[in-house]
């Protein structure tokens, strides 16, 4: 039996996207390049003057700041920021190995969402690769807090994410979501998810240099007891959707797919860094295994996203 979730993938093409990012409000072009089998994720910034700073992995240990968003340290006294949405769509496919190119200081928000990666994605297909893939399997239990806080990685016998958020405030309020990942899964039920925020927390946010390019064409806004978008929500626990979009971005920073579990309550990108840094600081908590030797849920053609093309897929299976 073909085993679809056995082989590393790359994408079958090319892809451009142009936006603002949500904090710096400042225009930004990203491309994303199919990469060779075992590069993983690397990162390319292209500066005002035309340097190229990188290409270099997107990796935990580059990670410098947390706060609202992801940023790496991709040296020579240059970063990019929020990498976790387009790092998600990736990772959420099943995509192991991208070149990403960016202009700018941060990657383009868009609408919110991991969406309009995944869409794009899509439509160009996903061409497997010869090497055989190869998971972080977690072996011993690792959690990190922050007071009633926590995140955390355990042995598990599958790829699961159970996510819990809570706020006082009665449009979001308590809301949990358990996840065992599929391609298609993450299409239909994360990836569409968007950011969101308090319209309380907005002037002091934008005083702090966070927020500028935030509008409601790509966050979810909430006043009160009310969300001040047009429309309804994509899903009615879009919020806690939205977090697990971000863990799922935040944690393919190992390197490799994690095969365990992922809980959280109240958790963001500070605590995703620190549990998944908590994981790899000790081989006593993890072991990295062929997908050849692990019984994966993901090895049907229905487990992947609705039109996308299988036909490179299958072709470079051969």
């Amino acid at each position: 039996m073909l085993r679809l979730s056995a082989r590393q993938c790359t994408l079958g093409g090319s892809l451009e996207f142009s936006g603002v990012g949500v904090h710096s409000a400042v225009p930004v072009n990203l491309r994303i390049d199919p990469a060779p089998a075992d590069s993983g994720y690397q990162i390319t910034r292209i500066l005002k003057d035309g340097t190229r700073v990188g290409p270099v992995q997107i990796h935990f240990s580059r990670v410098t700041r947390t706060t609202l968003c992801t940023t790496l340290d991709l040296g020579n006294s240059t970063s990019v920021a929020t990498v976790e949405h387009v790092v998600s769509a990736l990772s959420g496919l099943g995509v192991d190995n991208a070149h990403i190119t960016v202009d700018s200081e941060e990657c383009p928000i868009l609408d919110g969402s991991a969406g309009r990666y995944v869409a794009a994605i899509i439509d160009c297909g996903i061409d497997v690769q010869p090497a055989t893939r190869k998971y972080l399997k977690v072996t011993r239990a690792v959690t990190v807090r922050n007071n009633d806080a926590f995140a955390a990685l355990e042995p598990y016998n599958g790829r699961s994410l159970d996510l819990e958020i809570d706020f006082d405030n009665k449009v979001i309020g308590r809301q949990r979501m358990i996840f065992d990942w599929t391609p298609r899964r993450f299409a239909e039920d994360v990836a569409p998810a968007r950011t969101f925020g308090f319209a309380r927390d907005r002037q002091a946010l934008q005083q702090a240099g966070y927020a500028l390019g935030s509008s409601l064409e790509n966050s979810i806004l909430v006043q009160d007891e009310a969300i001040l978008n047009p429309g309804e929500l994509r899903y009615e626990d879009e919020f806690v959707r939205h977090k697990l979009l971000d863990a799922i971005g935040d944690l393919a920073l190992g390197g490799m797919p994690i095969y365990g579990r992922f809980r959280s309550y109240k958790g963001g990108h500070g605590l995703n860094a620190l549990v998944l840094s908590s994981l790899l600081a000790s081989e006593a908590n993890y072991e990295v295994v062929s997908a050849e030797d692990l019984p994966l849920a993901f090895d049907s053609l229905d487990d992947l996203p609705e039109g996308l093309n299988v036909k490179p897929y299958l072709r470079s299976v051969g």
